[in-house]
């Protein structure tokens, strides 16, 4: 049977960081105006993904990282590939071009030494279609279910074709931001844990809330979310568990601030403690959060 989270993280260490405008056009929850250099940004990124990493193995929990690439601003974001527990790993396609560079032969060597590489989709990115790994689609392993929100990196077909091939169940829906756009990533309004669920059902359109709704009811305990919320990534959170096999649920302070009481008490009957960081500058100028930082090793 399949586990829902792992006790092994994968992250990669950014070399450079700052607001990538290949990408701001779809992701409207980063920045790009700033009065700050590029060297003190990239100064306080890096200081933010040491503090996540140590947050995360202070707990038991292991975190491989690797170094990243100049010529990578994102590179700080691993969801260009997939692990699973029978120990295959697929590659993923990925709109902005500077994004595709991420995919480093140095790194795709690295995972290969443990995963068979069974699937690599970049050749989609010549034809304009795009799913971005762990952001497009949210996974529910155990019950072998993909929740993922239709947007400009996340195309419906393909995942209609993903799913088929991989025997999973396909949970498709529209969502609107609160530009009016659609959400561009998953994982910034929900997250699958073991045995709960945290989403906001109020940025998925009318038409498909109840569909969903009833999804994430039939195996799991909710945690409704807020669409303001979900501003502050609370949807964008990770379940891991450590060498004691108690799971913990990793998300940043903004995050864990934006929570309200209720909430945390509901989470901390599922998790031992919520591991969290301050990563400002990363959710300012990246438009991602914790989870995104992070990819399971299976």
């Amino acid at each position: 049977m399949s586990k829902q989270s792992t006790s092994h993280l994968f992250m990669i260490e950014p070399e450079s960081f700052y607001s990538n405008e290949q990408t701001a056009f779809t992701n409207h929850y980063q920045e790009q105006v700033t009065d700050e250099t590029p060297e003190i940004i990239a100064e306080k990124a890096l200081a933010e993904f040491h503090g996540l990493k140590n947050a995360i193995e202070d707990k038991g929990i292991k975190v491989t990282s690797l170094k990243g690439s100049k010529d990578c601003p994102d590179h700080i974001f691993p969801n260009w590939f997939i692990t699973f527990d029978d120990k295959t790993m697929q590659i993923f396609s990925m709109m902005a071009p500077n994004r595709r560079k991420e995919k480093k032969p140095s790194m795709i060597e690295h995972l290969t030494n443990t995963y068979e590489l069974t699937d690599d989709m970049s050749y989609l990115e010549d034809k304009e279609v795009f799913l971005e790994s762990t952001s497009s689609m949210v996974f529910d392993r155990v019950n072998r279910i993909v929740y993922a929100g239709i947007s400009p990196r996340t195309n419906a077909v393909q995942l209609i074709i993903w799913c088929r091939n991989n025997d999973y169940e396909l949970v498709l829906f529209e969502t609107e931001s609160h530009t009016g756009s659609p959400i561009y990533h998953t994982d910034v309004l929900m997250f699958v844990g073991t045995d709960i669920i945290g989403i906001c059902l109020d940025v998925i359109k009318p038409e498909h809330r109840d569909y969903v709704e009833d999804k994430v009811n039939a195996h799991h305990k909710v945690i409704e979310l807020t669409p303001e919320q979900i501003q502050n990534f609370c949807g964008n959170a990770i379940e891991a568990k450590n060498n004691n096999n108690e799971l913990f649920l990793i998300i940043s302070s903004t995050a864990f601030n934006a929570l309200n009481q209720d909430q945390k008490e509901q989470l901390l009957k599922s998790y031992k403690d919520i591991i969290h960081s301050d990563i400002p500058t990363i959710e300012k100028y990246g438009g991602g959060s914790a989870r995104c930082m992070l990819t399971e090793l299976f």
